[in-house]
């Protein structure tokens, strides 16, 4: 991996981009969550693909040409150049050492991401450590599932975040916003019952909640148990492809509080989860890739304008 370019703010995030070889460009985040102190909260966030074939309406990663899954080492390649860079020892003295795998890519169409999951507890002193996997539950994806489940079991099993992107109650326009075959929500429902744990962390449900996309309580809790899920609610970010799809969150935005309401009626606990502005102009955010946007060269209201400054840097597992 050679570690090409370097966008944002170490108080906030930095976005890094990397060429994995053959033209593949991948990008890989550090961020902390201003006033809580880095050795309190680090989340980096990695690619598990080079692309994405999904091609979410809001999602920039999509636009870009597919070029497959990354090797075990290339997704370990981006966490040891983060940690390395804080921490040369390996030593990551923070309380909650968070690694998404959600910047570039569906993870459950990469099984090696599995194999970086038996990795990480051996490869850094890191008491803190909390893998997040973040996913829409792409159809016939049941094999990497089945093994997630018995390594979170084993490995993480009060320290492990599942994320199940829903985005909307109304089946028709979950199936426009992400438009492949994918779980119904009885069957998400089913293998989040069987992958808690007592006692550990609730199934997040997330929703990057965009005008006219309805999230109803009713049909939640047909599916979804108050003491097994939780609802995350996110605005969308601002990127071309939402722009494109005339997708945004103007108007939901001022009805949160009505939401949140609703909701927490029904039994769940809501996080309302909105970032830094600054890091729609760094283009750290969910959905937001700094190649996407270096091949339009346009502009996005509110996002990606930072200038990247230029790094070389090889990376080898």
């Amino acid at each position: 991996m050679r570690v090409t370019g370097r966008i944002g703010r170490d108080d906030i995030a930095v976005v890094y981009t990397a060429d994995m070889g053959e033209g593949r460009m991948v990008e890989f985040v550090e961020s902390v969550q201003p006033p809580i102190p880095r050795d309190e909260k680090w989340v980096l966030i990695i690619s598990t693909l080079c692309g994405c074939p999904v091609g979410c309406r809001f999602c920039d990663a999509g636009s870009l040409d597919y070029r497959g899954p990354l090797s075990r080492d290339d997704m370990l390649a981006q966490i040891d150049f983060l940690v390395k860079m804080r921490y040369p020892s390996g030593r990551v003295p923070v309380k909650k050492f968070k690694i998404q795998f959600a910047r570039m890519g569906e993870p459950a169409f990469n099984r090696e991401v599995l194999e970086v999951l038996e990795a990480l507890p051996g490869m850094y002193t890191a008491p803190g450590l909390m893998p997040c996997i973040s996913t829409i539950a792409p159809e016939g994806s049941e094999r990497f599932f089945d093994g997630l489940m018995e390594i979170k079991k084993r490995l993480y099993r009060y320290r492990f975040q599942l994320q199940f992107s829903i985005h909307t109650t109304d089946e028709r326009l979950r199936d426009w916003l992400m438009p492949v075959k994918k779980w119904s929500f009885e069957k998400i429902s089913r293998y989040g019952e069987a992958f808690y744990d007592d006692g550990g962390r609730k199934i997040t449900l997330n929703f990057a909640l965009a005008d006219g996309m309805p999230v109803e309580p009713k049909v939640l809790l047909r599916y979804f148990s108050p003491e097994l899920f939780l609802i995350k609610i996110t605005p969308v970010n601002p990127t071309y492809q939402a722009v494109k799809n005339k997708l945004s969150s103007d108007r939901v935005s001022r009805e949160w509080g009505r939401i949140i309401e609703r909701l927490s009626s029904s039994g769940y606990e809501v996080i309302l989860s909105i970032g830094e502005l600054e890091e729609n102009r760094i283009g750290s955010n969910c959905g937001q890739y700094i190649t996407a946007c270096q091949k339009e060269r346009r502009s996005v209201r509110g996002a990606y304008s930072y200038r990247p400054q230029r790094v070389h840097e090889e990376v080898r597992m």
